[in-house]
C-alpha cells in the first residue's frame, strides 16, 4: 500500500501567508481543515508553514509532503451519522523551533505572509523572565514571537503594510489580549526601541478565540481499517468530531478577509466573545459536569450510553431548556440550536467518552461551569433550580465514594475529598451534611445555604438518592 504524498494526491503548494506555533492534532483538524476548505472553495489561496515550537522527536510531516487525512465523523445537522474524509492540502511544511529556528525567523521576511496562530497549550502563553532576546530559540512562545515580529519589523523598516492578524487558538479567556500584553512586556524588558511597540499596537490585530472541536488524533484501533477503505498509509491521519465553531473577537472586516460570503464556515467574527465564552461553558461543559454524577450513579459508564438513556436525556433538556439557558444573557433561540448541537454531539458513536474521565475535579467544574447559573435562577425566581439542586445532590452523592460496591475513583484536591470522609459515615438523614457541604464559602465562595429553598432541596434529593437509588430518586424530578 502506497504512503499517502503530495504526488500521489496531486497537490500543488500554496503561497505561504500563515505561519502556524503548534502542529499537534487539534490545529490540523481544526485550523488547518477550515483553511483547506476556504483554499477550495474561495480565493483565499493560503499555504500554512507550521511550526514545531517544542524539542520532540516524532517525525515531521514533511516527510509526507505536509498532506494528510483529517477524518471528520459525528451527526450531522440532519441526525444523521457521518464519516468524511478529507486530504488537507494546505500545510506546505513543518519546520522545528529547536534545529531550524533561523528557517523559522526567515519566514517574518515574507512580504506575503498576513497570519499568525497557534496552539502551544493554555500554558504555552505565559511570560518566563529567563527568555532573552539572543536566545535561539527562547524558551516561551510569547518570547518566540516577540523576536519573529522583530525580525519582520526590521526587515520591513516598521512598514504598518506588513502587520499581521494574529488568531491564538490557546484553552484561556482573552487569548488574544494576554498574548500582546506579554510581547509587549518583551519589547520592554529586552530594551527594543518604543517605535517597534508602536509598530506592535498599530500594525498588528491581536484577536481573542473560542474554538471548539472535539479532536480524538490519530484512530490506532481503527487504523488498518480506515487504511484498508483509503488505499494508502497515512501516519498523520487525525480523527475529529463533526461539529466545529471557531469564534473571533476582531474587527468586522475579518469577515472578508476569511471569504465568510463566499464560503460559510462556522466563523463568528464578533465584537465581544465573554458571551459565547459563556454559552459554551454553561451549555456544554455544564451539561457534562450535570450529568455525570448523574448517569454514573445510574450505572452507566460513557457519554454517549447515556444519551441513550431516556430518563437522562429527559434530565439534561429540562436542566439546559428551563434553568440554565433562561440564566444566559444571549438570544435564547440561539441558545438553543446551539444547545441541540451539543446534544449531537453527545451521541456521536464514534467518541468513546468514559464518564470518569469527565468526573475529574467535579466540585471545581460545578462551581465555574453550573453555580452561576444557579445562583441567577435563584436570584431571579426566588426557589432553587430543582434539576440543578439534582445534580448537586448526585455530584455530593458521587463523592461519598461508591457505586453500590464499587469504589468510584475520585480526583479533586485533596482538601476537598477530605471533608466527605466523615460524611461517608452517615447511614441515615445526610441533611447536616448537605447544609455543611451547602456551606463551603471557602470553595464556593459563597454560603450556599443562604439560597431560597437550596439546602432542604439538595438535601430531600440526597436522601431520596441514598435511599432509594439514582433511577427511583430520579422520578422525583
Amino acid at each position: 500500500m502506497e504512503q499517502l504524498t503530495r504526488n500521489l494526491s496531486q497537490q500543488p503548494c500554496y503561497p505561504e501567508k500563515i505561519i502556524q506555533f503548534g502542529e499537534g492534532n487539534f490545529l490540523r483538524a481544526f485550523f488547518d481543515w477550515q483553511i483547506d476548505l476556504l483554499n477550495e472553495h474561495t480565493d483565499f489561496n493560503a499555504g500554512i508553514t507550521i511550526v514545531r515550537p517544542i524539542d520532540a522527536g516524532h517525525p515531521k510531516l514533511d516527510s509526507q509532503g505536509g498532506i494528510y487525512t483529517a477524518l471528520v465523523r459525528g451527526i450531522n445537522e440532519a441526525g444523521e451519522s457521518v464519516a468524511e474524509p478529507r486530504v488537507i492540502t494546505a500545510v506546505n511544511r513543518e519546520l522545528l523551533a529547536y534545529g531550524e529556528y533561523d528557517e523559522v525567523l526567515r519566514v517574518a521576511e515574507n512580504p506575503e505572509l498576513e497570519w499568525v496562530v497557534s496552539n502551544t497549550t493554555e500554558a504555552g502563553i505565559c511570560f518566563d523572565e529567563q527568555d532573552e532576546l539572543g536566545a535561539m530559540p527562547p524558551k516561551s512562545f510569547p518570547a518566540k514571537l516577540t523576536q519573529f515580529l522583530y525580525r519582520r519589523y526590521q526587515h520591513f523598516a516598521g512598514d504598518n503594510d506588513k502587520g499581521l492578524i494574529l488568531l491564538p487558538c490557546e484553552l484561556i479567556d482573552f487569548n488574544g489580549e494576554k498574548l500582546k500584553e506579554i510581547v509587549l512586556k518583551y519589547a520592554q524588558i529586552w530594551q527594543l526601541e518604543d517605535e517597534f511597540s508602536n509598530w506592535i499596537e498599530t500594525a498588528n490585530t491581536f484577536c481573542s478565540t473560542l474554538v471548539d472541536r472535539i479532536v480524538t488524533g490519530y484512530p490506532k484501533d481503527e487504523i488498518k481499517a480506515i487504511e484498508s477503505e483509503f488505499g494508502y498509509q497515512d501516519n498523520f491521519l487525525v480523527a475529529a468530531e463533526y461539529f466545529y465553531l471557531f469564534v473571533i473577537q476582531g474587527p468586522d472586516w475579518l469577515k472578508d478577509k476569511f471569504k465568510l460570503a463566499q464560503c460559510p464556515l462556522n466563523i463568528a467574527i464578533v465584537d465581544d466573545i465573554k458571551p459565547y465564552k459563556e454559552r459554551k461553558v454553561g451549555i456544554l461543559n455544564g451539561a457534562h459536569t450535570a450529568m455525570v454524577p448523574v448517569a454514573y450513579l445510574a450505572g452507566i459508564d460513557t457519554v454517549s450510553e447515556a444519551m441513550q438513556d431516556q430518563d437522562i436525556c429527559t434530565f439534561l433538556d429540562a436542566l439546559l431548556d428551563n434553568e440554565v439557558i433562561p440564566s444566559l444573557d444571549m438570544d435564547a433561540q440561539e441558545l438553543r440550536s446551539f444547545k441541540d448541537s451539543v446534544l449531537n454531539r453527545f451521541r456521536n458513536p464514534y467518541i468513546k467518552h468514559y464518564l470518569t474521565s469527565i468526573a475529574l475535579n467535579s466540585l471545581t467544574k460545578f462551581k465555574t461551569r453550573l453555580l452561576p447559573q444557579l445562583i441567577t435562577y435563584s436570584r431571579d425566581n426566588g426557589q432553587a433550580p430543582k434539576h440543578m439542586s439534582f445534580s448537586l445532590a448526585a455530584l455530593y452523592c458521587f463523592y461519598l465514594g461508591k457505586r453500590g460496591a464499587e469504589e468510584i475513583p475520585l480526583s479533586d484536591d485533596q482538601h476537598l475529598l477530605e471533608l466527605f470522609t466523615a460524611w461517608r459515615q452517615t447511614s441515615g438523614d445526610h441533611s447536616v451534611n448537605v447544609a455543611q457541604f451547602l456551606a463551603m464559602k471557602h470553595h464556593w465562595d459563597v454560603d450556599l445555604t443562604e439560597l431560597p429553598q437550596l439546602t432542604e432541596l439538595v438535601a430531600q434529593y440526597v436522601n431520596a438518592i441514598q435511599t432509594l437509588g439514582m433511577k427511583e430518586a430520579m422520578k422525583q424530578l
